[in-house]
Order: C-alpha cells, then structure tokens, then sequence
C-alpha cells in the first residue's frame, strides 16, 4: 500500500459507520484545571487513571473511530499494563497524537497568538508512528478582537499548518489541521463568518503550495457563530446555515472530511449544531462532516468520575451516552428527547 492509499484508509476507517473523533488530548495544565475544579488531585497517576477511563469504556468503539492523545498518555500504560495506544488499537479506535507545542505570544502582535513545534518535528512524528499513533494534530488559535486577527497572524499561522501537514504525510500520519476562530468575544456572525473565511482560504493556499495531498487530511475548525458575550443570540438553524455557506466557499471538494471542535460550547449545543448542518445540508456537502469533540463528549464523564475508583462505571456510561449522541448528529438524527436516556 503506498503511502497515499494508507493515508486516506486511515480517514475512512475513522469515519466509518458514522464515526467521529474524541479529543482527549489536553495538555497538563488544561487538564489539572478541570481536575481542580472537580476536585480531583492534579497528577500524572490521576491523569493516567482517567485517561485509561477514556480508553477503556465499554462500547466506544460504537460511536468513535479515532481518539487523539496527548504526549504524556501516548507513553502510559494501562493499569493491566497494556500501552493506551494499544489498547485503543484492540478496542477498534485508530489512535492519534497531538503534536504542537501550544500557541505562544506573536512577538510584535499584541493579543495574538503563533503555536509553536515545527523544530524536531520530523524526528517526533517517527517516534509517534512507531507507537502507534496513525494521524497527528496541530492547533492554530485565532482570537476575533479590536484589530484583529491581522493577515500577518492568519498567514503565520497557516504557514505552519502547512508545514505540519506536509511533515506528517511523509511520515506516513494523517494531520488534522484545526485552525481555530475562537468563541470568545462579542463579535457578530458576520464578523465570524468573515474571520473564519479569511482563515480558511489561507489556509488551503498555504496547503497548496507546499504541496500537501488534500485528499489526506482532515479539517478541524469552528463552527461559524457570534461570539459568547455577544448580544446577538443565533438559533441552531442560524449557525448551521452560516457555517455551511462559509465552507462551501472556502474548502475544497477534494478534502475527505471535516470534524467540526466544540469549542467551549455545552454538549447540547454541539450535538444541535452538527445535527442541523446534518440533517438539513448533507445533500449539498462534499466532504463528511462529523465531530472531534472533547469538552463536549467528556464533560458530563468527569463530572460523575471526581477520582474516584466507585464512580468509574457510571462515568463511562455517561461518555459511551455522550459518544452516542455526537454520533447521531452526525447522522442528522440527533433529538433532543436523547438526552434524557444517559
């Protein structure tokens, strides 16, 4: 199998039966602060005890065909002493790897942000393959304010997408490039929906020339919406169709799928929104359009856990549901009347 052929195995793989992803790749300060307001003690036993949670639930496979892991879990084992990768491997959920090194100060542009992690990239992305991992993820953070985003932060950012994406396809891993146009402010749809086009056309263009196969790569971006401490409050039907024309406008046919984040959004809201683009456009979309969700499939999960051994089983149940129902908007046929049978 070459190289391209493996490639785009892995995305349908993923994407198979209506599958999505689950992000359970936060970093360790991410994490420790959802630890801490849950009041669970903040470490890397702790880390490992609920990311082997994550991994092990019952079922997940049902609804999840990738699950991305952060460096510290991808090195861990299971408490049976089996590798996380592998034991996500034999559950049938193709394992991933986030690789950037976290969005950094953009020197001479005040509030925006570069991520860093292209130096010895290459020599990691090796290092990953072999333990397992089969797609890799890098995250571009654009943040919608006075001034900004400029073009100098959008191109740098895209520029490194780029550069990301091509190195993973000559190791042999799928990049999901995830430009993110981020919830906060009080910004308008509109202004969304520009800064969103904006990121994505320069993003592919960046894509094109440095020769990355568009046909191997997954795209993870937000949702088109006004900011969360706006006055304008946009319906579920609103959104959809924004983000919709958005991306018809600016992705490529030739791209597989894209998994949609959820961005600070509750589980509800991003199972509406993806249901609604599902259910009302899937005629008019040529890519997959599915999920990568963290917060919004984890949330209710560590809530019930707190670290503690008695809550595990009632915690998975609560993921499995969670999965189940990210995988019926997926499909369009997400109800609301769903969330009550957790």
């Amino acid at each position: 199998m070459t190289n391209s052929e493996l490639l785009k195995n892995t995305i349908a793989q993923i994407f198979a039966n209506g599958k999505g992803i689950l992000a359970m790749d936060e970093s360790t300060p991410t994490i420790d602060k959802r630890f801490s307001v849950n009041g669970i003690p903040q470490n890397v036993e702790m880390r490992r005890n609920y990311r082997e949670l994550l991994a092990t639930t019952p079922g997940l496979s049902e609804s999840i065909g990738g699950a991305i892991l952060y460096d510290e879990t991808i090195r861990q084992q299971t408490s049976d002493g089996i590798a996380m990768a592998t034991m996500l491997m034999n559950s049938g959920i193709i394992p991933g790897i986030k690789v950037d090194m976290g969005a950094k100060p953009l020197a001479g542009f005040p509030n925006e942000k570069i991520t860093e992690g292209l130096d010895g990239l290459r020599e990691r992305l090796v290092d990953y393959n072999s333990m397992g991992a089969r797609f890799a993820k890098w995250r571009a953070v654009i943040t919608i304010g006075d001034g900004i985003p400029t073009d100098a932060c959008i191109n740098a950012n895209s520029h490194a997408l780029a550069r990301y994406a091509a190195l993973c396809q000559e190791a042999g891993l799928v990049p999901i490039v995830e430009p993110e146009v981020l919830m906060d402010g009080n910004h308008s749809r509109q202004r969304c929906y520009d800064v969103t086009e904006q990121a994505l056309k320069s993003l592919f263009e960046a894509l094109y020339h440095f020769r990355v196969d568009l046909q191997s790569i997954i795209l993870k971006p937000n949702l088109v919406m006004a900011g969360k401490d706006s006055s304008q409050k946009d319906s579920i039907a609103d959104v959809a169709k924004a983000t919709v024309n958005c991306f018809l406008s600016s992705v490529p046919a030739a791209v597989p799928a894209i998994a949609f984040l959820s961005g600070g959004q509750s589980p509800e809201q991003a199972s509406q929104h993806l249901n609604a683009i599902n259910k009302n456009y899937k005629d008019r979309l040529p890519w997959i359009v599915a999920f990568s969700f963290a917060r919004a499939i984890q949330h209710p999960c560590l809530e019930a856990w707190k670290g503690q051994e008695a809550h595990v089983e009632k915690a998975q149940q609560l993921l499995y549901h969670r999965a189940k129902l990210s995988a019926a908007a997926r499909r369009g046929a997400y109800k609301s009347a769903m969330e009550d049978h957790g």
